[in-house]
């Protein structure tokens, strides 16, 4: 497995209290643009995510670079989207690439308040068909706790590639140690709930199945009826497991963000 070293944290990240108990976020951003591309509120979902002060959050459909969209929206950011969202709250970022296009890029990417230390982006894009990409990030919490490793997934939209998505996401999950504690989260587009199967001889427990039976419903925003996001957790206990799908959240994206409480 390789992971790419991330610089050093600021020295406060190291002095502060021990931490064993965080917040999880996942959401699919559409780009920053609203359901069916009508109306750009980057800005207005930056407000709502820092609302939810989660520790770390997961992105998806997320702009690297764009040319073509600052010349057309005033309130274009002068960053990459995940900076921009990660403003003065999540001082740690990474992005992983997924797509890349004539005007830009676009991938997943993780903000987190605590120090990542290593990070590596897997290709599970099927040749010829839709670029797909899991962001693996290594976290160093406070105190003399484990590494924490938080993966970021965007899956395909057929079952077939999924399935071998999901085979090269359980082939990275192998090779970790098996007392390591993992997060797993992000849009699966399982709308017909494969992924737990596939994943529990990897460990994986889905945190709303967990506590409700199901995987949550989280498309289309407005009126969710489809289960295509997920949050997975191996060797760490989860609570109060939440779908946001109310205002303002059901107007800025055609995802309904997840939520979770994780403690080690």
């Amino acid at each position: 497995m390789s992971l790419s070293q991330q610089p050093d944290a600021p020295e406060r990240l190291q002095t502060l209290a021990p931490v064993r108990r965080f917040t999880v976020l996942t959401v699919n951003t559409h780009k920053g643009f609203t359901a069916l591309n009508r109306r750009f509120i980057l800005p207005e979902l930056r407000e709502a995510v820092r609302a939810v002060s989660a520790d770390v959050v997961f992105l998806q459909e997320v702009h690297g670079t764009h040319e073509q969209h600052p010349q057309r929206y005033d309130n274009w950011p002068t960053m990459p989207q995940y900076e921009f969202l990660a403003d003065s709250l999540w001082p740690q970022f990474a992005y992983g690439r997924n797509a890349v296009y004539p005007a830009g890029d676009h991938g997943n990417a993780l903000l987190s308040k605590f120090q990542i230390i290593r990070h590596d982006n897997l290709d599970v894009s099927i040749s010829g068909h839709e670029n797909r990409g899991i962001l693996h990030c290594v976290l160093r919490l406070p105190g003399d706790g484990p590494e924490v490793h938080a993966i970021c997934v965007h899956l395909g939209l057929r079952e077939t590639h999924r399935n071998e998505q999901l085979r090269l996401l359980a082939r990275r999950l192998e090779e970790l140690p098996e007392d390591a504690p993992v997060m797993v989260a992000g849009d699966f587009n399982d709308w017909r709930q494969r992924a737990d199967a596939l994943l529990k001889p990897c460990g994986l427990r889905e945190v709303f199945a967990e506590h409700h039976g199901k995987p949550a419903r989280s498309f289309p925003a407005r009126m969710p009826v489809l289960r295509l996001d997920r949050i997975y957790v191996r060797n760490l206990k989860a609570s109060r497991p939440q779908v946001l799908a109310t205002r303002p959240w059901s107007h800025l994206s055609d995802h309904a963000p997840l939520s979770v409480e994780i403690e080690l």
